[in-house]
């Protein structure tokens, strides 16, 4: 199971990057927020405050990850090739 599908880059999700240092991330319905912290910190070896996931309207799985103070999200967005 692919936990992590891609990152989500749009308006709201660049406001959030800025603001609050999360990104925003598409996921397996099945993924636990565990499952995806544990995924996200392995992959690009940065730490990892909280995870909050939703399912919106289409019935995709979102999660929003927020990144510590020593991690700026926009570091992880550039590696991505979101900007």
């Amino acid at each position: 199971m692919e936990i992590i599908k891609h990152p989500l880059s749009t308006e709201k999700s660049i406001r959030l990057m800025e603001a609050e240092n999360t990104l925003i991330f598409e996921v397996d319905k099945m993924a636990t927020k565990d499952a995806i912290k544990r995924t996200l910190e392995e992959m690009f070896a940065v730490k990892i405050i909280s995870v909050n996931t939703r399912i919106g309207p289409d019935a995709k799985k979102r999660a929003y990850v927020k990144f510590s103070g020593e991690t700026p999200a926009i570091d992880v967005a550039t590696k991505l090739g979101l900007l």
